[in-house]
């Protein structure tokens, strides 16, 4: 029987880091810019720089989705930081959103830094994978090319926010040192989870 109480999704295939689009909805959203006036930016005037109206949309749904979970602090933390945070700051709103990315940067990340271990390979992501699918029905059904696809995208979220590094097929481990004011907001707001994972901290 499917657990519904454990439930995942692979919808961050479908999604990039999109660091800079990001960062320009963060700054309008500071300036108080309705998302309704963003998101006729994003079509009408194609802010994004997008080839296609449908694709920009669904850009902005998705970053929509990530700048929801931030409240007016860490918006405000954000536009104020530099640029290495910012990209932790998007990070950070990507795995709030989605647990299953979040349960292996918590379990296998966190656990490989704890560890001492240099480097994360893709077999580990695998036997994540495999042992997730254990408890999750829907999750056993998924295509082996959505496995992939969600693996690549792991990959390239955390090489953009710099928890990895590329150094030609190997991806290195390099967790971040994270500013003292977003390492205060996480502890203050009840997200310090977030912050224990992505520096790999008890």
């Amino acid at each position: 029987m499917n657990d519904r109480s454990v439930c995942y999704s692979a919808g961050l295939m479908s999604e990039s880091p999109w660091f800079h689009e990001f960062k320009k909805m963060v700054f309008m959203t500071y300036d108080k810019v309705a998302p309704e006036e963003i998101r006729r930016r994003c079509v009408e005037e194609n802010m994004f720089g997008m080839p296609k109206a449908y694709r920009a949309l669904r850009t902005y749904g998705y970053l929509l989705n990530r700048i929801n979970l931030m409240d007016d602090s860490l918006v405000e933390l954000f536009c104020t930081s530099d640029l290495s945070t910012q990209k932790l700051i998007n990070f950070i709103t990507v795995i709030m959103g989605d647990r299953l990315f979040f349960e292996f940067v918590n379990e296998v990340y966190r656990d490989k830094v704890q560890l001492g271990y240099s480097e994360l390979t893709i077999s580990e992501i695998n036997v994540f994978f495999t042992d997730k699918s254990l408890q999750d029905e829907d999750m056993k059904a998924w295509k082996d090319t959505t496995f992939k696809r969600l693996r690549s995208g792991y990959f390239q979220f955390m090489t953009d926010a710099n928890l990895l590094r590329k150094e030609k097929t190997r991806y290195l481990i390099t967790p971040p040192v994270v500013d003292i004011a977003l390492e205060r907001y996480l502890q203050y707001s009840g997200r310090e989870r977030f912050l224990k994972a992505i520096m790999g901290v008890r």
